[in-house]
Order: structure tokens, then sequence, then C-alpha cells
């Protein structure tokens, strides 16, 4: 097959075959197609092309051609074009060469202007001409329109899936899908108990960083997924904690669209997410899943893990409360200048207003002695009490006690395990 459009000059130049797939599942499963691509060598020695001046660009296979930012592949042919050295290039379609038309259309200029030819399954065409320009240029838009046609396809599927609650997400340790596709509780009877640990430790003592403390404390691990999707036992930490607690597939719900992407990437190229409140979640479909605690319990958790970030004048949250003598850390403001008042264990217990004094070097707005203060709210405190908020003690105190239980079972869970396993090892 040889074109009108190919001369001395083009071949004088090498020819280039670009070749690439869009996902490494299509290079595995899809041979028929890069054997296609692969065969161009052999048209482009019918177009005049001597075997020495034929090369294949093949290093963005699995690569989308959504984006030029990853493609080295893409990156060396535009160099090579620039430096003249390229006569034509041969691609099965012009889809593998670009998605996007802001890739496609700078590469037609480069090549009309180095007078380097383009060609496809379909023919030759010099991007120099009107005509080639043209059919080009359309290629490229109905490529570009094809991408966003399969997307939006691909994502009303997914979304109606999703919808139905069918759609299937990576579970977290604790949950499992049988051969059916039906979700259960994981059957080890320490995976599920540890889960249930956290959640109710975490509600009686309040905070993660206390949670982290009382494994700490035991040794205690926790149930996660590796990279394999086993689960293994890690030692505890905050983050992943954190992670149990915010889950709401634990509280039996499949929830789509909990983060939503922005405009930035990571070095690696992975698009930047943020998390969205719960409010703003994409689509909640409960008692989809068995739960380890109840919708009202998870929004319960939700509350008080927000609550726990100190930014009262900002969200109304007061966070943690902390050791010390004073009652009233954290929640003391100061009635001159309107900013939170910190606690002072020096000579005396002092609530102190020096937000002034630390920003700007002015001096102390105001301190107040605490143990006045604090004796006037204990006894505005004892009498308030009555029945309901004696019932209300004795329900913590009994919720401590069990919290106490629990953490004590799995600790001597945990000494089973290891001893089997040890066990196991020494057979």
């Amino acid at each position: 097959m040889i074109s009108d459009l190919v001369t001395a000059r083009h071949l004088a130049r090498k020819a280039v075959i670009y070749i690439r797939q869009s996902t490494p599942h299509q290079v595995l499963g899809n041979q028929e197609s890069l054997r296609l691509q692969y065969a161009l060598k052999e048209r482009a020695s019918a177009l005049g092309w001597a075997e020495d001046d034929i090369e294949l660009v093949d290093a963005d296979l699995g690569l989308s051609g959504a984006a030029v930012v990853h493609r080295a592949g893409f990156k060396d042919l535009i160099a090579r074009v620039t430096l003249g050295e390229v006569g034509i290039i041969l691609s099965s379609e012009v889809t593998r060469l670009a998605r996007n038309c802001s890739d496609w259309y700078p590469l037609l200029d480069l090549c009309g202007y180095r007078q380097c030819l383009i060609g496809d399954r379909d023919g030759i065409y010099d991007p120099g001409s009107a005509n080639g320009r043209l059919l080009l240029g359309l290629k490229g838009t109905i490529s570009e329109v094809e991408l966003h046609t399969l997307r939006g396809r691909l994502t009303a599927g997914l979304l109606s899936k999703a919808e139905r609650g069918e759609l299937a997400l990576n579970l977290p340790a604790g949950l499992e899908r049988d051969s059916h596709g039906i979700v259960r509780h994981d059957p080890d009877r320490e995976v599920a108990e540890r889960l249930a640990l956290v959640f109710t430790t975490f509600r009686e003592q309040g905070s993660v960083s206390r949670v982290l403390r009382s494994f700490r404390d035991r040794a205690l691990t926790e149930p996660r997924r590796d990279r394999f999707g086993e689960v293994v036992w890690r030692t505890a930490s905050s983050g992943a904690l954190s992670e149990i607690l915010r889950n709401p597939a634990y509280a039996g719900a499949f929830v789509y669209g909990r983060t939503r992407s922005s405009q930035g990437r990571y070095a690696s190229g992975k698009i930047m997410t943020t998390r969205v409140p719960i409010a703003e979640w994409k689509i909640v479909v409960k008692d989809r899943y068995p739960a380890y605690i109840g919708w009202a319990d998870f929004e319960q958790v939700q509350a008080m893990l927000a609550d726990n970030h100190a930014a009262y004048k900002r969200n109304m949250s007061r966070g943690v409360p902390r050791a010390g003598a004073a009652l009233l850390q954290g929640i003391v403001w100061c009635g001159a200048c309107g900013h939170q008042m910190h606690v002072q264990y020096k000579a005396a217990n002092r609530y102190v207003c020096n937000f002034t004094n630390r920003s700007f070097g002015t001096p102390v707005c105001q301190h107040l002695a605490a143990d006045a203060i604090d004796a006037a709210v204990i006894a505005a405190f004892f009498a308030a009490i009555g029945p309901a908020e004696l019932a209300a003690w004795q329900r913590a105190r009994d919720a401590r006690e069990q919290t106490e239980a629990a953490l004590a079972r799995a600790e001597a869970q945990q000494v089973e395990r290891l001893r089997y396993q040890a066990l196991l090892a020494e057979r």
C-alpha cells in the first residue's frame, strides 16, 4: 500500500509506530489488538521504509491516553518529531495517540510544521494540508467525545448498581463476602469482638487517643486487611482506629461518595481527594450489611469525633477533656477580649487569657483563680443533680466496668491465639 503523500523526504527519516493499551488488564487480555498494533511494522515496510528505519514505541502500554503527564513514550515521540527525525507516525487509530484534544491539536501543529505524516488503519494524512488537518481534527474530536461517552455509560451503570447497594466495594476487616456475594460477619470470633471493642471503648472513654492508650497498655492488636485482602493483626494506631470508627460499613450501611476529587494531583499522578460530611454523601443504603453498631450509635460516634477537635469559635466543638485539676479547661472564654482562656498550674490553679500576649507581646489580658470558680461550679452541679442524673452516672459506671471486662477478655483471646500460632510453628 503506497500513498502519494509519502515522498523521499519522509523516507529519509524514521517511521515510528506508536503502540498503547489503556490498562494493564487490556495488555494481558486483549492480545489481538496488541498483535494488530505490532503488525503496523509491515505496513511501514509496504509504504517504502527500510526495516532499519522502522521503530516501535511501546513504553506506554497499560497507560490511559486521557492525559500526557505519565506517558514517557508519547513525550519521547514529541521530542523526536520536534528534532525532525520522524517522517511518519503510524498508529492503529488516533485514540492510541491521544484521547484529549489539548494533546492532539499541538501534535498536529508540530507534525504540520515538521512535515511529518500521520497514519492509521484508514489512511495516511498530512497535518500540514487543509484536508489532512480537517480529517485528523475530526478524528481527534470524535475520539475525545467517545471517551466521555464511554465514561458516562460506565458511571451511569456504576451509580445505578450503587443506588441498590449491590456495588461490590472493598470490605473492611470484620466483613466478608461468601461465594454467593452475600456479606457476613467474619467467622473469626476474635476479629468480631475486637472491632466491637473499639466502638464500646470509644463511646465509654470519648477519644481515639484514650482508646489507643487502652489497647497499648494491654498490648492489644487490631485486625486490618493487607494489600492482598487478607485479615492480619497489626499494632494499634490512631489512624487505623479512626478509620474503623468512621467506616459506615460497620453500621451496616452501604455508602458511595464519601470523598470528593479535587483539582490537584499527588506526585504519583493520583488525583487528590477530600472527605465530605455525612450529609453530602452521594448514596447511602442502610441495613445492607450485618452491623456491629446501629446507625444512631454510628452518628453519635461521628458527632463525638467532630467535637473532639478543639475549634469552639469556628464550629462550636470543645475538644477532648484533658487531665488536670481545673474543671473548665477548654471551655472558658474571656469576657474582656473574647478569646479562649487557658489553664495555668504554677503557684495556684488559674484561668489565664494570654492570647494577645502570645500573639502580639502585649500584657496578659486577665487571669482568675480557678479554685473559687470550680467550687461554685461543683456546688451548682450537685444542686442540679436529681434521680435522672444519678441513673445516668450509674449507667456510665456500669459501661466502664463492662468495657474493662471486655478489654481483659480481648487480652486473654489474643494470648490464646498467639499460643496456638506458636504451637503450629513448633510443629
